[in-house]
């Protein structure tokens, strides 16, 4: 009986220790797997990612500076207007016939336009002065001029410009622009004329 406990213990327990050591864990040391290939491709993204945002600032920066630009070029051509605008309210004058203040008709469409400059100025205050050539004696060129500067005035108010920004003065044949004792020179000086105060 004692070999068939010996026997039924070999066949028993012999296998199942067998089994149990085959069955045992082995510890396997294993180094983790780098993906290489998946890092270097984030890496790309994120360059090219880097590179698309320093184009893009660079792209709204030229966008900035063109619009600068073109600012200052719409305000130097606003101000290139406004100051052929004024040096043609100031440099051209009002002509009138021999002994005459009544205002032809391009006297009358010049004026016009000076009156939208005014309009445009309302802080601009003008002189008008009134002028005679050489012939007739002095007080009578003195008030033919103020004459003139009247005639001049009265049309810019019945345009709608306030008569409180305008003074007149009259030069009679004081300030004449050309010196000549001929048709031609009294043409040029018989005019009315704008100084801004």
């Amino acid at each position: 009986m004692k070999k068939k406990w010996i026997l039924l213990v070999m066949v028993l327990v012999v296998p199942a220790m067998l089994f149990s050591v085959s069955c045992a864990k082995k510890s396997v040391s294993t180094e983790p797997v780098v993906d290489t290939a998946a890092e270097e491709e984030a890496a790309r993204q994120a360059e090219l990612e880097k590179q698309r945002e320093l184009e893009r600032q660079r792209q709204l920066e030229e966008e900035r500076l063109a619009a600068e630009r073109a600012e200052q070029l719409r305000a130097e051509a606003e101000e290139r207007e406004r100051m052929l605008a004024k040096n043609s309210f100031l440099n051209e004058n009002i002509y009138f016939a021999f002994d005459e203040s009544t205002l032809d008709y391009q006297a009358q469409e010049l004026l016009k336009q000076k009156a939208v400059w005014l309009q445009d100025n309302m802080d601009a205050n003008v002189v008008i002065e009134g002028h005679c050539d050489e012939r007739g004696t002095n007080a009578y060129n003195l008030a033919l001029g103020e004459r003139r500067a009247e005639s001049v005035k009265m049309f810019l108010v019945n345009l709608g410009l306030s008569d409180s920004r305008m003074t007149i003065i009259s030069y009679g044949e004081e300030k004449p622009v050309d010196m000549g004792h001929n048709e031609e020179a009294w043409a040029k000086n018989r005019r009315a004329t704008f100084v801004l105060q």
